[in-house]
């Protein structure tokens, strides 16, 4: 009875002995075959390591180099806007870093074979569920190339009425009269029509003015002509005319048009406004109010 308690005794601890001398020489193993790996690979693969840090560092001077002077020879074309020429440099420094990693895990025995594959696949599907925004990238590429515009243009532009104020390649940001900041997509602006008001240096200031029935008209064309002299923003060429653009239900529609420089334009209407409404009461000339004749017949 004895000896069986004494072997109850002993048998966990046996156990326990025998599983830590298992784990002890697992781990005598682990750390063996690190030594061996070091005297056998470790050396090169520190040196593979180091040699790619070094591809890097030096790599990333000569992208930094390179893309520096590609942006300096498209400024010098004088053909490049800058929204393509950011374009052009980012893509071309992105392309780059691209080809240096793949040096660089290389050289530390990366086999980048399955890296590739699996980034086309990701792509495609990126590429699937990005329709939209691809399709924004590609019209602010053709938007680079044709140059409608150029910051601080003002300008009509998907369906917006305002300042240019930003190009990216994936929307036009504008701020508007009224100093709305609105952003709109490139695909919108390609995919309309584009009036620029800032492309030409001289703008036509059109106003409208309706004088009654009974008028000289010759006098009114005369008071309106001297009204837009007196304008110091109104340019004298091309010179100011004015003629009868309508007959309207209350009185004779003139347009009155002179030209200044683009950046008067506003000026010039709000002051080509007034000047011919005072004119036009200095001199007599009736303005009429909107009004409606009404012939009775007896039956």
């Amino acid at each position: 009875m004895t000896n069986e308690v004494v072997v109850a005794a002993t048998a966990p601890a046996a156990t326990l002995t025998d599983a830590v001398s298992q784990h002890a020489e697992e781990g005598r193993q682990f750390f063996q075959r690190i030594i061996d790996w070091c005297s056998t690979s470790g050396i090169s693969f520190l040196v593979n390591v180091a040699v790619a840090i070094l591809i890097l560092l030096l790599g990333a001077l000569v992208i930094k180099w390179l893309t520096a002077a590609v942006r300096l020879s498209l400024q010098k074309t004088k053909r490049v806007n800058e929204l393509l020429e950011r374009f052009i440099c980012s893509a071309f420094s992105k392309t780059a870093w691209a080809f240096l990693i793949v040096i660089a895990l290389q050289r530390v025995g990366v086999d980048v074979a399955p890296l590739i594959a699996g980034l086309g696949v990701t792509g495609f599907i990126v590429g699937f569920a990005c329709q939209d925004s691809l399709s924004n990238f590609a019209n602010g590429i053709m938007i680079a190339l044709n140059k409608p515009f150029a910051v601080g243009d003002y300008v009509i532009a998907g369906g917006v009425e305002g300042s240019v104020r930003e190009l990216n390649m994936m929307a036009v940001v504008m701020t508007t009269p009224d100093n709305k900041r609105v952003t709109v997509p490139n695909k919108a602006v390609w995919g309309s029509a584009i009036t620029n008001f800032s492309a030409m240096e001289t703008r036509r200031v059109d106003v409208a003015v309706s004088v009654a029935y009974g008028t000289d008209i010759a006098l009114a064309k005369q008071t309106a002509i001297d009204a837009l002299a007196q304008i110091p923003e109104i340019i004298a060429d091309p010179a100011p005319m004015t003629e009868v653009s309508s007959l309207g239900e209350s009185g004779v529609v003139l347009t009155v048009r002179g030209w200044c420089k683009n950046a008067d334009y506003w000026t010039a209407y709000f002051a080509a406004t007034r000047k011919v409404k005072e004119s036009f009461a200095a001199k007599g000339v009736h303005i009429p109010f909107p009004q409606l004749d009404v012939h009775v017949h007896n039956a």
